[in-house]
């Protein structure tokens, strides 16, 4: 039996977060740092989410049915502002991948971008961002064998075509890297002091 009014509430997060993604796009503002009004969203989302959570526990293909599971995925993946969040979430969905509830992508996912903001190297090669010649690159891995052996074992495809699929994408959408690099990456730093990635 699904948890029918938190399903709906899993998807509309998750809609309001692709909607302003899309904007900022459009505005060709989605490479200018962390935005604003983005950063808001996502910090409520979290707040609401791991309401839902602390009620159902984590929102299994079983609870809230794919849609909803994968909803509550990306709305996790987002919430970067709350890193305390994230770390409850992948305890949680490690747990569900091993009961086969969960989807062993997301995990792989969610646990390298918590690594990519601890400062780690990433296990699966899922995180990318603007390198210092304005490419789009991987953050830091493991190495390169072990990565796509893992990816393969979780049916995700190499890295070398995640990599060409990604640089068509952001071509695609116009977005551009950042016009200075060393200050974006200042930034980045800075931010993740704040909100407790990084001591």
């Amino acid at each position: 039996m699904y948890h029918q009014s938190n399903v709906q509430t899993i998807i509309d997060l998750k809609n309001a977060d692709l909607d302003l993604r899309d904007n900022l796009i459009k505005s060709g503002r989605l490479s200018d740092g962390y935005n604003e009004e983005m950063e808001e969203l996502h910090i409520n989302n979290a707040r609401v989410l791991n309401n839902i959570i602390d009620r159902i526990g984590y929102p299994t293909i079983d609870k809230v049915g794919k849609e909803a599971s994968d909803a509550a995925w990306l709305v996790i993946q987002h919430s970067i502002g709350n890193p305390n969040f994230m770390k409850k979430c992948v305890t949680l969905l490690e747990k569900a991948v091993d009961e086969k509830r969960a989807d062993p992508k997301n995990l792989a996912y969610l646990k390298d971008r918590i690594a990519v903001f601890e400062g780690k190297h990433q296990l699966y090669g899922t995180q990318f961002d603007w390198d210092d010649n304005g490419e789009l690159s991987p953050n830091p891995f493991d190495e390169i064998e072990k990565v796509n052996r893992r990816r393969k074992e979780i049916g995700l495809n190499s890295m070398e075509d995640q990599l060409l699929i990604l640089r068509d994408r952001v071509k695609n959408e116009k977005q551009l890297p950042p016009a200075d690099y060393e200050k974006r990456k200042q930034q980045f730093n800075e931010w993740r002091k704040s909100v407790g990635w990084i001591g």
